[in-house]
């Protein structure tokens, strides 16, 4: 083990070597950073980057143990587990030297108020709140005592257009800029998801659920979508009940999403089916002069927003 401080790297691999053990155990409320690696890792660590240079990680050691990690895409946001005040300052006071600088910060509430306040003593540039979510954790999958009727069924390839209509519906819902279609596919976040349908008998699909991989022991739901005119049926609590099945049969110890602290409806849909509030989590974005850093969007963790 390295000496205590903070270490950084550019190099996959070795973070893993070092802070895989920390990620995974608590993997709940390591969704956002474990999610965003193993996409890494699938795409080949940095060797695929939609901006130039490389993804930083890091990870903090205290008494010979790895107590914190972080990784910080090219010009994107920094992605903290939890800190607390005096090492979110030691790692603000440790980026803040020459080279790039993250563009904003996304973590658990105390965490990210407490860097985005370390980065203006250090640096002087202002953090502007640009997100939040609650972070639910499954208890006890508990279905609805009547289903709609239908099934769910995972999404097929030919299924292809219909699905990325969809995630474009959704995003704009959600006030996410970004373009969804066969070119950007595999470079959006909606990419490497297991998708699956709700069909009514007849066999039209009338809402959507998102998986993530399976990884660090944790599955996060994302994105859940239903079209307007399909709402209020009970679709999206049984699609979402659908992959969450399938998310504890494949492995997953944890299943989590986040929501909209302030969408009622969808607190109390997750709450019924048997998920738990966590920690609400929030992103800052770094501006300097009062100029919004470029890429910064409205999208949160890892690009999630919440659905519906």
């Amino acid at each position: 083990m390295r000496p205590d401080g903070w270490h950084l790297t550019e190099d996959l691999d070795d973070f893993l070597a070092r802070a895989w053990d920390f990620l995974c155990s608590r993997p709940a409320p390591h969704t956002t950073p474990l999610t965003a690696i193993e996409k890494l890792r699938t795409r080949g660590g940095n060797a695929v980057q939609p901006q130039a240079g490389s993804t930083v990680f890091g990870w903090l050691v205290e008494g010979g143990a790895v107590r914190a990690a972080f990784l910080r895409p090219p010009t994107g946001r920094l992605t903290l587990t939890a800190l607390s005040p005096g090492q979110a300052d030691s790692l603000a006071a440790h980026l803040a030297g020459p080279g790039p600088r993250p563009a904003g910060v996304l973590s658990d509430d105390e965490t990210a108020t407490a860097f985005a306040g370390a980065w203006r003593r250090h640096t002087g540039a202002a953090p502007v709140r640009s997100w939040g979510a609650r972070l639910h954790r499954l208890g006890t999958l508990t279905p609805p005592l009547r289903l709609p009727a239908g099934r769910g069924r995972v999404v097929g390839e030919r299924e292809h257009e219909h699905l990325m209509r969809w995630c474009r519906e959704f995003a704009a819902d959600v006030g996410e800029a970004v373009t969804v279609d066969a070119a950007s596919w595999a470079g959006t976040r909606f990419a490497e998801k297991r998708y699956t349908f709700w069909e009514t008998p007849d066999g039209t699909p009338v809402s959507m659920a998102g998986a993530n991989p399976l990884v660090g022991g944790q599955v996060r739901i994302d994105p859940v979508y239903t079209p307007a005119e399909q709402r209020g049926r009970g679709y999206a609590a049984a699609v979402t009940v659908e992959v969450t099945r399938a998310a504890l049969a494949a492995g997953a110890a944890e299943v989590v999403l986040f929501t909209d602290p302030a969408n009622r409806t969808s607190n109390a849909l997750y709450r019924r089916i048997g998920y738990v509030p966590l920690a609400d989590f929030c992103a800052y974005d770094f501006t300097q002069a009062g100029r919004r850093p470029q890429g910064s969007g409205r999208h949160g963790a890892d690009g999630a927003r919440y659905g519906h």
